[in-house]
């Protein structure tokens, strides 16, 4: 770490030795980026008409269309064949009957628990619902668990990686606490409760026959008939003195095609062409809610989507001027993020540009408000900057001087932390070319109390903030695009699988 801050340290000096004025020509198309604009094109990708974006459906593909024909406005490529689609098919997979009883219990779907697993059933299953609590050597030799419906206690744990361990000793399903509280779980199903009826979508994969259902701390009481404080101590030393109880379950399931795509738009450079710079957002969002309310995503990520029509303008405009970038720029829209990061995961899987030849991407997701952390402080002119040092010792440099150069934000580096609890960098597109070892950037404003819900509006956007962002990404863009050498990667992906 420290070798890496020192030749960090020298390359920053030797570009201020060489470069101590702002690029005018980089000035005048970055002056195109306005927040009138910004405001136009969210206003209408925000709007109701587009019924929240949500992937495969009506109001994505109107957005889709919408920004395809900006890009072809602009005199921008294509780049898929001739289209600025690159298409694709997802599955949606619903799960119609999920019953879950215990003991005498009857429970609700989305209401008493959650069913996050995979199965397909064609009748019930009746069995013991035994406990285990942590997963955990210790405690498999103590429980016998073959055949049975687990109960884990995984508060602190991911459920990606206990659950398959626990399956893999021989359990036929998992009922699993992974937070305390009521209240959280709460806001969970109500969340799960609004998407039963549409499905969950991802790539299509065989059926896994493992029901795992997710329950609150004080349901995992009740289906034990023993206070959470004396489960929580038997989880860890002595889960066989938790009794049994009887269970029956069934879950069937329904599957269909999801046809949805992402947008590209390309700006072909000159003497280094072959080498890409990919500018990403993500333009879908999460649709309509349980109550009918559209989810318009004018931060999340509108506010990202227009930034990336904006930076193509200004680099289309400086391209009819003769002022072409050395290296190509790939202009990347992407759907399916909110379901999981798909669009971005088909395009790193199935790259129209070779992943070789890819130089950075820069992913903007969220830069139109100001977060809780910065809500009440006086100076509110910030950008959170994930993962810009990981790969490369030049990026993170380079942002930083074109920061001081033109926009003079403050760049907030807190959820940098590979340990950071919120795992912001896990959790947007540039993830998807980061581990194919592209050096990456992602901007971010964030999260407010209107992150996911219907009042993520066009009128609580801070456009003039949001325009310098996105100026500071341009600048950054621009630099890179027409720098001489392409930014090393000389580090390590030192985080893993999401």
């Amino acid at each position: 770490m420290r070798k890496r801050s020192w030749i960090a340290g020298l390359f920053g000096l030797a570009m201020t030795w060489q470069v101590s004025a702002q690029d005018a020509t980089a000035v005048k198309y970055a002056s195109t980026i306005t927040a009138e604009d910004l405001e136009e094109y969210l206003t209408f990708l925000a709007s109701d008409e587009m019924e929240g974006r949500d992937t495969g459906e009506k109001g994505q593909k109107m957005a889709a269309e919408y920004l395809a024909n900006f890009y072809e406005g602009l005199g921008l490529k294509g780049p898929v064949d001739g289209s600025y689609f690159q298409k694709f098919n997802l599955s949606s997979v619903s799960y119609p009957q999920v019953s879950l009883n215990v003991g005498k219990q009857k429970l609700n779907n989305n209401e008493d628990f959650i069913f996050i697993g995979d199965a397909d059933m064609s009748k019930a299953a009746k069995t013991d619902l035994v406990f285990l609590g942590l997963a955990n050597e210790e405690n498999l030799a103590k429980v016998d668990i073959k055949g049975k419906l687990v109960g884990l206690w995984a508060i602190g744990s991911r459920a990606q990686t206990v659950v398959p361990e626990v399956m893999e000793a021989g359990a036929a399903g998992i009922v699993i606490v992974t937070m305390e509280g009521q209240a959280n779980f709460d806001r969970m199903a109500n969340w799960y409760k609004s998407l039963s009826g549409r499905g969950r979508l991802g790539f299509e994969q065989p059926t896994k026959q493992e029901p795992i259902f997710l329950v609150s701390s004080d349901m995992m009481s009740k289906l034990f008939d023993t206070p959470v404080e004396i489960l929580k101590e038997a989880a860890k030393n002595n889960p066989e003195s938790i009794k049994s109880q009887k269970v029956n379950y069934q879950v069937k399931k329904n599957t269909k095609v999801v046809p949805t795509e992402n947008v590209l738009a390309f700006l072909e450079g000159t003497d280094k062409k072959e080498e890409v710079i990919v500018i990403s957002s993500h333009y879908d969002h999460t649709g309509i809610d349980s109550q009918g309310r559209v989810n318009n995503g004018a931060d999340d990520d509108g506010s990202g989507t227009v930034a990336v029509m904006e930076i193509a303008q200004a680099f289309a405009q400086a391209a009819k001027d003769g002022h072409k970038p050395r290296r190509s720029i790939l202009f990347l829209n992407v759907t399916g993020e909110e379901k999981g990061l798909l669009g971005s995961e088909y395009y790193s899987d199935n790259p129209i540009f070779p992943l070789e030849n890819t130089v950075n991407n820069l992913n903007i997701d969220m830069i139109g408000r100001i977060d809780y952390e910065y809500q009440d402080a006086e100076d509110q002119e910030y950008i959170y900057v994930i993962g810009s040092e990981m790969l490369s010792s030049h990026l993170k440099v380079i942002n930083e001087y074109n920061n001081i150069t033109y926009t003079n934000l403050k760049l907030d580096y807190r959820y940098d932390a590979e340990d950071d609890p919120n795992r912001f960098y896990y959790r947007s597109d540039h993830y998807n070319f980061a581990k194919h070892n592209i050096p990456v950037i992602f901007f971010f404003n964030g999260v407010h109390d209107d992150y996911h819900q219907h009042t993520d509006t066009v009128d609580k956007i801070e456009f003039p903030l949001m325009t310098k962002r996105t100026k500071l990404i341009f600048h950054t863009t621009w630099d890179l695009a027409n720098r001489e050498h392409r930014t090393p990667v000389d580090g390590s992906n030192t985080r893993g699988e999401r």
